[in-house]
């Protein structure tokens, strides 16, 4: 075909009046397989159990190619099937409206077209279309007709590895694995006659990263576009844990005002409350900070509640079987309180206060997906976002405590930094200000931020929104889940699929 010639493309469904230009669109396109084209009935078939499947694209109005489809309930097929039993024995009754699988039943284009990449516009649509009817994904049996050339030499295993490596050139495989379509399984006898294939297929299939099970126990759904409030707090004198409270309110109203679904506070916010204690050792004093923390979080998940709102407590001392431990609490809007700890606790915080590491790591669920909490120097190992991201981290949040700019630059760059290798949003919120009553707490510096991977769907820099630095205020940001799964699925690069496991592995004890 030639380019200057073309006046208009279109794509659009199959209409049983295109049969006859369909018929011999098809007799062309299969020359090396006789009387390989469907029947005016089946054509009718198909379009009368599902017209959204069946599209034909046209060049000048003249058929160039076709993409045929049903869909099936995936978990009833049988994965090792031959192309008539997916297809009732050619009569599309496998057909299932409320299944969850888009299945290939056909996709050509004509010898005469092919060049313009046409087909990637049809296998686009079928994406496109498994998106707008929430289905888990796209499957089909893909031929692989370069393989009788090899089949004395190879398995379809190993000339399969071969095509992927770029070693072997296989037309039809190498467009499908180029349209993201991921090989699933080896199919034997799968389509009668395709000599060329050997009798071979491959099951191939692209993930739907937008599907949503639907779940009828509840009204609740989780958001995609979630919003971040972070509170750039300031360390100030109070008389008495009540004062503490109402200013953490004043915040809390603050971001919920903005309709926020979390609130994040720094770490050892409530750290001014040590003041009254300044004529005992550090020790002595942060163990009686210690004694406020079952009340905060008893307030904090009332705050949860009345503003409707997901609060991340910053981190505050505790003492668990005499030891003193630095924690948080996620309080959920929903009312339950889950715990989390510092794990790798700083030579600061072991030697003046004789503090000690947690030992458990997990991720959250909540109304917004999984989170993660790591607060202030946990960031700085990347084992521990690493094994967050695993089990399907969204957002990791760090609440932090900085007395420099040194410690604070290591704080940032060690987020942006986990925001980036785990395909993952990273929020930091700290403290300023300074507290000349209290010992081991003078200073404070801090600057919060939202950070981002950095691809074409995220700021270039990486930074979604920043506060000014050594300024008390409340910073908002949104952040788009769906543009990490597009990250995960078509990212320019892919830091979570393309670590080297054979290599290494990461786990937890």
């Amino acid at each position: 075909m030639n380019m200057k010639k073309i006046e208009n493309i279109e794509l659009s469904f199959l209409s049983i009046d295109d049969y006859q230009e369909l018929k011999k669109a098809m007799i062309e396109s299969y020359a090396s397989m006789p009387n390989s084209y469907w029947r005016e009935h089946q054509i009718e078939s198909l379009i009368s159990r599902f017209p959204e499947g069946q599209v034909v694209i046209k060049v000048n109005n003249q058929i160039a190619g076709c993409a045929l489809s049903i869909i099936v309930d995936y978990s009833k097929i049988d994965r090792v099937h031959t192309y008539e039993e997916i297809t009732g024995n050619f009569t599309f009754n496998t057909h299932t409206p409320n299944g969850d699988m888009l299945y290939g039943i056909d996709v050509f284009i004509k010898p005469e077209f092919r060049g313009l990449r046409l087909g990637r516009r049809l296998y686009d649509y079928r994406k496109e279309l498994c998106e707008k009817l929430n289905l888990k994904g796209v499957a089909f049996g893909g031929r692989i007709p370069n393989y009788h050339l090899y089949s004395d030499k190879l398995t379809p295993k190993q000339y399969i590895d071969k095509v992927r490596k770029k070693e072997i050139h296989d037309p039809v495989f190498n467009f499908q694995i180029s349209n993201d379509f991921h090989p699933a399984k080896i199919l034997k006898n799968y389509l009668e006659g395709d000599d060329a294939s050997n009798d071979y297929a491959v099951l191939l299939e692209w993930d739907n990263i937008y599907y949503e099970k639907e779940d009828t126990s509840t009204a609740t759904t989780k958001k995609k576009i979630v919003r971040l409030g972070l509170i750039q707090w300031q360390m100030r004198s109070y008389k008495n844990l009540d004062e503490l409270l109402q200013q953490a309110e004043f915040f809390v109203d603050s971001v919920s005002g903005y309709r926020s679904d979390f609130a994040l506070f720094p770490e050892f916010f409530n750290a001014p409350l040590m003041a009254e204690n300044n004529h005992l050792t550090e020790s002595e004093a942060i163990r009686e900070l210690a004694k406020h923390t079952s009340a905060i979080i008893d307030k904090f998940s009332k705050f949860a509640i009345s503003y409707n709102i997901n609060i991340i407590s910053g981190s505050m001392p505790e003492i668990v079987n005499n030891k003193l431990y630095n924690v948080g609490y996620l309080c959920k809007r929903d009312g339950t309180v889950e715990r989390y700890e510092k794990l790798h606790i700083t030579p600061n915080e072991r030697n003046v206060w004789g503090m000690q590491g947690g030992s458990e790591i997990k991720t959250f669920d909540t109304d917004c997906g999984k989170i993660g909490i790591l607060i202030c120097y946990d960031v700085e190992f990347p084992e521990l976002g690493r094994l967050l991201a695993d089990e399907g981290m969204d957002i990791l949040f760090v609440p932090f405590l900085t007395d420099t700019q040194n410690g604070y630059s290591r704080v940032r760059n060690c987020a942006q930094a986990r925001a980036i290798e785990n395909e993952c949003y990273v929020a930091i919120a700290g403290s300023v200000g300074n507290l000349p009553k209290v010992h081991n707490m003078d200073i404070q510096y801090a600057q919060s931020m939202v950070f981002t991977p950095c691809d074409f769907a995220f700021p270039t820099n990486g930074i979604k929104a920043e506060a000014t630095a050594n300024s008390e205020m409340i910073l908002i940001a949104d952040v788009d889940i769906d543009s990490l799964r597009e990250l995960n699925q078509l990212g320019t690069v892919r830091n979570l699929k393309d670590r080297r496991k054979d290599l290494y592995e990461l786990g937890k004890r």
